[in-house]
């Protein structure tokens, strides 16, 4: 479940993403109610089976939930929580339509699987976390917006200084006029997040200017591609 909001005197209107249909909207009806039978087992970023009546309006009922991960461990962590709510939004803002991605489906569940067992970073910064960076970058692969980081996106050449959304990708000086700028490091950082599986995102051992130069890249990316700014990557 990726976010939930509060809709009348005690009912909730969840926005999930499924297997089956991707990102999918439905209301549970007196979840609120301090008897309701569904409440524990509908709380943000837990992995639920949905059982829902579909009527002729554009939001399902949920009429039955089982548990499958309650990934309580995220919730109880302030950090992990934080870097966990960066995941829900991205996967909220780059999968808007009720079409199938099982990729991005299992992305989501096995993102989420290893935060449970993620170590707390506080005080470090959630949105420089390489879990969450790279889970990023992966949805961004899959949305069809991946970045070409091996050599400059314009001619080819190496001696990579820049990232431009415009062109694709990093980009050499000769073509860096209004680029962001990167890192001798930042390149090969995002390129080892990419290439590594999410479980080994860690292990990319990425220094924080790198790691600050994948965040400026994936936030560029969503701003050219998208239109939009992920709010709790300003939190975090």
């Amino acid at each position: 479940m990726l976010r939930s909001i509060r809709f009348g005197e005690a009912d909730r209107v969840l926005h999930v993403y499924t297997l089956d249909g991707g990102r999918v909207g439905a209301v549970a009806k007196g979840v609120r109610k301090t008897k309701s039978r569904f409440g524990a087992r509908l709380e943000p970023l837990s992995h639920v089976e949905l059982m829902l009546h579909h009527g002729s309006g554009e939001l399902g009922t949920v009429t039955g939930v089982e548990l499958i991960r309650p990934h309580s461990a995220v919730r109880e962590d302030v950090y992990r929580l934080q870097v966990g709510l960066i995941a829900a939004e991205a996967m909220l803002r780059l999968f808007t339509e009720p079409e199938a991605n099982e990729r991005a489906f299992h992305a989501l569940t096995r993102f989420l699987d290893l935060l449970d067992e993620a170590p707390s970073r506080a005080p470090a910064r959630p949105a420089l976390d390489p879990l969450a960076l790279s889970f990023q970058l992966k949805l961004l692969w899959l949305s069809g917006y991946l970045p070409h980081i091996g050599s400059c996106a314009e001619c080819g050449e190496a001696g990579l200084v820049g990232f431009s959304p415009q062109a694709g990708g990093a980009v050499c000086r000769e073509h860096a006029s209004g680029a962001l700028s990167l890192s001798p490091a930042g390149p090969a950082g995002i390129e080892a997040l990419l290439r590594r599986p999410l479980a080994d995102a860690a292990d990319a051992g990425l220094s924080e200017r790198a790691s600050r130069d994948a965040l400026s890249v994936v936030t560029s990316l969503y701003e050219f591609h998208g239109g939009f700014r992920l709010r709790t990557l300003r939190a975090g």
